[in-house]
C-alpha cells in the first residue's frame, strides 16, 4: 500500500474512533446525569462518572489527532502502486504515457524553484537524445549508456537541490543557502554538459547519413528513378486513352 492510501486510511480510522468515543462519552454522561438523582451518589455512580469523563477525554484526543492529520497535505499519488499504471506499463504506448505523466508531475513540483529553467533544458535535451538513440550505432552506441547514466544523475541532483531549497524558509542559515547554491550550480553545469553530449550525438547522426564520395544518398537516386518510371507509365496510359477516343464505335478512326 502506498503512502497516500495509508494517509487516508489512518484519517478514516481516527474519524471513526473519535465518533465512537464521542457517542460512548455522551451516553455515559447522560446516564450519570439521569441515574444519580434517583439513587444518590454511590460507588457505582463514581464508575459511571469516571467512564463518562474518560470517554470524553479520549474523544477529544481523537478529534485533535484527526484535525492535526487532516491539516497536513496528503502524499502525492504513487504511480508505481496504481493498478491502472501497472496495466498501462504492459504496453509500449502505455509506458510512454506513464513516463510523460511522471515528467509532468516532476515539472510541476519544481515550478518556481531556482533550477526550473535548467530542468526544462534537461527535458528538451532528453527528448532530443531519445530521438537520436536509434541512429547511434557502431562506436557511438556506448554513448547511449553514458547519456542514460548522466540523465539519472542529473534528475536526482535536481530533485535534491529542489528539496533543499524548499527547506530554506524554515531556517535562514548561511550554510544551507550556500549548500543549495552549490547544488544548483552543479546541476546547471551538468545540464550544459548533457546538452553538449546531445549536440555531439546529433553531429554523428548527421555525418553518418552522408554517403562517402557523393553529396546525395543512394536512396535519393532510387526515388528519382521510381518517379521517372511512374511518370512514363502514366504518360503511356494517357496516350492509350487518347487513342481510344479517336476510334469511332464502328472501329474506324474519327
Amino acid at each position: 500500500m502506498d503512502e497516500r492510501a495509508k494517509y487516508f486510511r489512518r484519517l478514516k480510522r481516527l474519524r471513526g474512533s473519535a465518533r465512537r468515543w464521542s457517542v460512548l462519552g455522551g451516553g455515559l454522561t447522560a446516564a450519570t446525569v439521569v441515574l444519580t438523582p434517583y439513587a444518590g451518589i454511590g460507588l457505582a455512580d463514581a464508575f459511571w462518572a469516571a467512564g463518562a469523563g474518560a470517554s470524553a477525554m479520549l474523544a477529544w484526543w481523537r478529534w485533535s489527532d484527526h484535525r492535526e492529520l487532516a491539516g497536513t497535505p496528503a502524499p502525492p499519488p504513487s504511480l508505481q502502486q496504481d493498478r491502472l499504471t501497472a496495466a498501462l506499463e504492459r504496453f509500449p504506448a502505455g509506458q510512454a504515457v506513464v513516463r510523460e505523466v511522471r515528467r509532468q508531475h516532476q515539472r510541476y513540483t519544481l515550478r518556481g524553484t531556482a533550477i526550473a529553467d535548467s530542468w526544462e533544458r534537461l527535458e528538451r535535451a532528453s527528448t532530443a537524445m531519445t530521438g537520436l538513440a536509434g541512429r547511434l550505432t557502431g562506436s557511438a552506441e556506448s554513448t547511449l549508456l553514458e547519456a542514460a547514466t548522466a540523465e539519472r544523475w542529473l534528475r536526482d541532483l535536481g530533485q535534491r537541490a529542489a528539496s533543499v531549497e524548499k527547506a530554506i524558509p524554515f531556517g535562514q542559515s548561511g550554510t544551507l543557502v550556500d549548500s543549495h547554491a552549490g547544488l544548483a550550480e552543479q546541476f546547471s553545469e551538468g545540464v550544459q554538459a548533457y546538452e553538449e553530449l546531445v549536440v555531439a550525438a546529433a553531429s554523428y547522426v548527421a555525418e553518418d547519413g552522408h554517403p562517402v564520395g557523393d553529396t546525395r544518398h543512394p536512396g535519393y537516386f532510387s526515388l528519382v528513378d521510381a518517379t521517372d518510371q511512374l511518370r512514363g507509365v502514366a504518360e503511356a496510359l494517357a496516350e492509350l486513352r487518347s487513342q481510344d477516343r479517336r476510334i469511332s464505335p464502328d472501329g474506324q478512326a474519327a
